[in-house]
């Protein structure tokens, strides 16, 4: 019996330890760490590895990025915080959300035939794909093409394809997925007005730099992000095996 609870204790532990350590399988780390949680405005830098027992290295200079018109709060991703009395992310909150997260689809205002150079899977956006951010909706946090939905049941949502270049570029951030009606919906990485002007709740920055990023980052290597106070930060390194932010 204690040869077969060993063996059991051996076979799961990958999985256990895959569950305490949402970066062992990815070799690829967006980093984006601000002064405080008010902080409207941070510094994000890459990094990459060979593999889980690789040490990170940074890849490229530090991108200066725009972050909620209010700051962050704890969002719903890889990694549950010791959250204390600091606040959640919610619907219309205009923060950022903190944590760690799978980065998911590329989209953009090209065909895909002009987008092949994305590694990620990539949206072509058309006027019909919008951002659903109604909780009470049952695609609630999904971008949809509203000319193949039979019954449109949401009040609210943001046209994707937009009159200015803000949505040109963009990557989706799994935040709250699977959904949890009310905590946050539709949250991007994409392209800023400028280096000052806050988000309803992505992160932005320049086109040059996301594009730069989106010819960079590959599915296969399991790309996150991971967002979050210089305190907080600090407090997760020593538990994961995050890379060394400057």
């Amino acid at each position: 019996m204690r040869f077969v609870a060993l063996v059991l204790f051996v076979l799961s532990a990958p999985a256990m330890i895959a569950a305490s350590d949402p970066l062992r399988q990815s070799r690829q780390c967006l980093v984006v760490v601000s002064r405080d949680w008010n902080s409207k405005t941070a510094l994000l830098r890459a990094y990459e590895r060979k593999n889980s027992r690789s040490e990170w290295q940074a890849r490229g200079p530090e991108i200066p990025v725009v972050l909620g018109k209010t700051g962050l709060a704890w969002g719903r991703g890889l990694a549950k915080p010791d959250q204390g009395k600091l606040p959640s992310k919610r619907e219309g909150d205009n923060k950022a959300p903190a944590g760690i997260f799978r980065l998911g689809l590329a989209f953009g205002y090209a065909p895909a035939r002009r987008a092949r150079w994305v590694k990620l899977r990539y949206l072509p956006l058309t006027k019909q794909i919008e951002g659903i951010d109604d909780p009470q909706s049952r695609y609630y946090n999904q971008l949809v093409d509203r000319s193949k939905v039979k019954r449109v049941d949401w009040r609210t949502s943001e046209q994707m394809r937009r009159e200015d270049d803000l949505y040109k570029w963009g990557v989706l951030v799994k935040h709250n997925t699977p959904s949890q009606p009310g905590a946050g919906s539709c949250i991007f990485l994409h392209i800023w007005k400028n280096a000052t002007n806050p988000t309803a709740g992505c992160t932005a920055m320049s086109e040059k730099s996301l594009v730069r990023l989106l010819g960079w980052l590959d599915p296969a290597a399991r790309p996150l992000l991971v967002q979050m106070p210089r305190r907080e930060y600090a407090a997760f390194r020593a538990k994961f095996v995050l890379p060394s932010a400057q």
